[in-house]
């Protein structure tokens, strides 16, 4: 492959072969390319919410404190590079073209077998993870899983430290319908020899995370036990809050993204970095804590696009993410008329999600986008019971239609899939 389009051509292809959990295709890429996992000094994250924020707060906090990290993350919101970014810089297109080269051999290699051909989300991990190991060797690596944790294609590494931020149901089908299945599925990330940090607060996924933590003898540092968060207060931009772990209390700690829920990501994240501190040889001094938070912005969640229109983009692409959305609109913009345009895959319980919205907002518009498993606008019309709705399937249309029908004080909050709010950011960013 000589050119970056032809490249993404190979790499997208592979959508085709879909979703095949279990890590034995992953495991005999990375024993053909000489394991190159093993060169890797890792932090590992999953959960159902908050993981890409959790991690942009390591990140930041990290490069604060002149560390290099990198990171492996997905979906993307502008280019497929981001999802593998080196100190939060994506990496380059030729880059991108010579790791592929190196692994597409291997990856053609293991087709032939009875394994069958890997899926896209298998070879983006081992790019990432061949890229971090003989391209741009980086002081920390961060992984946040694709789905689930125990036979995600992540799960082939050996972090030092884990971290699992709430459990929720989402991809039920393929993680179970039980918060204790899921919780399940998440905590197979937890590894001998490597702590673990989690945002978990439901009892029954407690106790799953707590059987599995004790199963491979490793403490748990856990919210609302050992870390706890304090003084909340709601900022024009953003939040303040106190933290109070077993070492020290972090008075006055202010983050730019907005909602409780980013808080909690907050935390877990400062809550992490107290142990990989007790853990491993990093420095890390309580200044670039505060600094580092400062810094820390994810594009896609609860995100100003404009001013006048208001208009948010935020990608709740299932029923937590939903609630979390309703708790900072009702806390950002408690007095200001709220309009919806949504759109989501098709294997999502619309009204289900979209209930946790009914109360607090006026008016939802559906749309659709151009991506495989796209639910239409009429789908999500007619799955929908609120009263004041309306569709219209090419999201620029309907993008016009809601500006003008919106008032000086509305705003105007576009939610959903992330690969929609990808899309959406796009146009948004070219009408400026």
């Amino acid at each position: 492959m000589k050119t970056y389009e032809e490249t993404l051509h190979w790499i997208h292809e592979l959508l085709a072969f879909g979703m095949k959990p279990g890590l034995l295709r992953m495991e005999w890429m990375l024993k053909e390319l000489g394991h190159p996992e093993k060169e890797l000094t890792s932090i590992h994250l999953a959960g159902t919410n908050g993981k890409g924020s959790t991690l942009t707060y390591l990140r930041c906090i990290l490069q604060e404190s002149g560390y290099i990290v990198g990171t492996f993350t997905s979906p993307y919101i502008e280019r497929f590079n981001e999802r593998i970014s080196y100190n939060g810089e994506p990496m380059t297109d030729e880059e991108l073209v010579m790791v592929s080269n190196e692994v597409r051999p291997v990856a053609e290699k293991l087709a032939a077998t009875d394994l069958g051909t890997p899926t896209e989300f298998e070879v983006v991990t081992i790019l990432s993870i061949v890229y971090f190991a003989r391209y741009r060797k980086a002081d920390i690596i961060l992984f946040e899983t694709g789905l689930g944790g125990r036979l995600d294609s992540t799960n082939v590494i050996q972090p030092i430290l884990t971290g699992i931020t709430n459990v929720g149901y989402d991809h039920t089908a393929i993680l179970g319908n039980t918060l204790t299945e899921i919780a399940y599925e998440k905590s197979g990330i937890i590894k001998k020899g490597a702590p673990l940090v989690t945002g978990v607060d439901q009892t029954e996924v407690i106790q799953v995370v707590e059987e599995k933590a004790k199963e491979k003898d490793i403490p748990v540092t856990m919210l609302n036990k050992d870390y706890f968060i304090k003084g909340h207060e709601v900022l024009e931009e953003g939040e303040s809050f106190t933290l109070l772990t077993q070492n020290r209390t972090y008075e006055d700690l202010h983050i730019k993204m907005n909602g409780f829920h980013q808080v909690k990501n907050a935390a877990m994240a400062i809550a992490m970095i107290e142990v990989l501190k007790e853990q491993s040889n990093f420095e890390i001094h309580h200044k670039h804590i505060y600094e580092g938070l400062l810094q820390a912005e994810w594009p896609g969640r609860f995100e100003k696009v404009y001013d006048c229109p208001l208009i948010i983009l935020d990608g709740a692409h299932n029923k937590e993410g939903i609630a979390s959305l309703r708790q900072t609109l009702i806390s950002h913009y408690p007095e200001r008329r709220k309009r919806i345009i949504f759109s989501a895959l098709s294997d999502k319980p619309v009204n289900e999600m979209l209930s946790e919205l009914y109360d607090c907002i006026d008016h939802i518009m559906f749309t659709s986008f151009d991506f495989p498993r796209a639910s239409s606008a009429s789908t999500l019309y007619d799955k929908c019971l609120y009263d004041s709705k309306d569709l219209e399937e090419d999201f620029e249309t309907a993008l016009w239609k809601e500006m003008d029908r919106m008032e000086r004080k509305d705003v105007l909050i576009i939610t959903g899939s992330l690969y929609f709010i990808s899309m959406a950011r796009e146009i948004l960013k070219n009408m400026k």
